[in-house]
């Protein structure tokens, strides 16, 4: 990023976790983060940081986002308006500042960093996992990572080049989107118009690279089992939970499960490709003056021949790793919440707290309709054995839309799967004005 090495020094010097206080959230100076992104995974992480005595402000683009119902302070406010979250930082005046969402204006990230405000994971890092472009090239061309085979396209006719040479079928993608917005799988050439049409209409900002609109087209890999590998990088050095196995639906998780239940030497290599992208990664963060710590989700497909491949790393908790709030020790959030506040975190601290033989699993709990929502059946819900589940408390729903998550254990995979499946059975969601 160009900065001298006394501008790393001063970076460096201002975020000295010895030195923060914590445990007076209230007080006159307490370590204040700034949570972008006020969801699901924000609220656990809200808790987690409070938890360890840090006072946290969280904000979103919407009212009563989960977050903001219990962090010290909530923000409404479009992220990805530079001049909107520049103001918001000058007001909070926070410590730290976690991206959880991609929609932000990363340049202002960087601005932050040069000021001495601890970016999660850092500056740079944010910004390139918001872009498919840079992400994969990094991935794929700097760290060495075995990759789908891809290319990128800036106009219908690139992308009908693109999609040639990777063959059919293939997936296109917005440079920047989550939960598989924008992205859709392409048998032929006929299919090609809707898929530029859904990645730049459902696609976030990144769709257009330095002013172009854009796409990535990836070859369809033969896939047989999709893995997620919650890696940690701390003041410790960098640690592997237990890969999760995980079973998606239109771009989006609808079973996640730990262990993942595959060969040793599958998981192994899971974790050493996990373990060198985000040692690559924090390498990257210590060249702008920054820690790189925090958790990173990457996702790795495992072919039906055995191999494996790189897919996509978000650097911050993962929603397939919601099953760790009932399989580890320290769940994610934990995790997450220890390392950015530069707690050493250990391999040992990533055990999985389950007997021998146990598996956990996390099932979203799905609603659709238009309006508010409330649940009802929470003592039936909760009468497995078992079983656990978390209520997301989101304002409202407006078609589909994650509204809770089931947990569950069992001595095997089929029956963990069974009991979350009751649990979201048995919990009746109503939807509208008139609950």
């Amino acid at each position: 990023m160009g900065m001298s090495a006394s501008g790393q020094q001063r970076i460096i010097n201002t975020i000295n976790p010895g030195e923060r206080p914590f445990g007076s959230p209230l007080g006159p100076r307490p370590t204040r983060v700034l949570l972008l992104g006020a969801g699901e995974l924000g609220r656990e992480i809200a808790i987690s940081l409070m938890r360890l005595g840090a006072w946290v402000g969280a904000a979103d683009s919407y009212p009563g986002a989960p977050a903001t119902q219990v962090a010290h302070a909530g923000y409404q406010v479009k992220m990805s308006d530079p001049q909107a979250l520049e103001d918001l930082i000058d007001k909070v005046h926070p410590d730290l500042i976690v991206p959880e969402v991609e929609a932000i204006a990363t340049d202002r990230l960087v601005g932050a960093a040069a000021r001495g405000i601890q970016v999660v994971p850092a500056a740079p890092l944010a910004a390139m996992c918001m872009d498919r472009r840079a992400l994969r090239v990094f991935a794929h061309e700097q760290v060495g990572l075995p990759t789908t085979p891809y290319r990128f396209a800036d106009s219908p006719e690139e992308l009908a080049s693109a999609a040639d040479q990777v063959g059919y079928p293939c997936m296109v993608k917005p440079l920047m989107s989550s939960s598989g917005h924008g992205q859709t799988l392409v048998r032929s050439r006929e299919g090609l118009s809707q898929a530029w049409n859904s990645a730049l209409t459902q696609g976030r900002a990144a769709t257009r690279h330095q002013g172009k609109a854009e796409v990535i087209v990836e070859a369809l890999a033969p896939l047989a089992h999709e893995l997620t590998v919650l890696t940690v990088a701390s003041c410790a050095g960098v640690a592997t939970c237990t890969p999760i196995g995980q079973r998606q639906e239109d771009g989006d998780y609808r079973l996640s499960w730990q262990p993942a239940d595959l060969n040793p030497d599958i998981l192994q290599q899971a974790r050493s490709m996990a373990t060198r992208l985000v040692e690559a990664m924090t390498s990257l963060a210590r060249q702008s003056g920054e820690t790189g710590w925090g958790i990173y989700g990457v996702e790795i497909f495992v072919l039906r021949d055995g191999s494996l491949l790189f897919n996509e790393v978000a650097p911050r908790p993962h929603d397939t790793g919601m099953v760790t709030m009932i399989s580890q020790r320290l769940s994610e959030f934990d995790l997450h919440a220890r390392a950015i506040l530069g707690i050493p975190v250990h391999q040992e601290d990533l055990t999985l707290g389950l007997p021998e033989g146990t598996c956990a699993v996390s099932r979203p709990i799905l609603v659709r309709g238009q309006g508010p929502v409330s649940f009802q059946g929470l003592p039936q819900a909760l009468d497995h054995p078992g079983t656990d589940l978390r209520i997301f408390s989101k304002p409202e729903v407006h078609g589909l839309r994650r509204m809770g998550v089931a947990l569950a254990l069992g001595p095997d995979l089929q029956t963990a799967t069974k009991r979350a499946e009751a649990v979201v059975h048995d919990l009746k969601p109503r939807v509208g004005t008139g609950m």
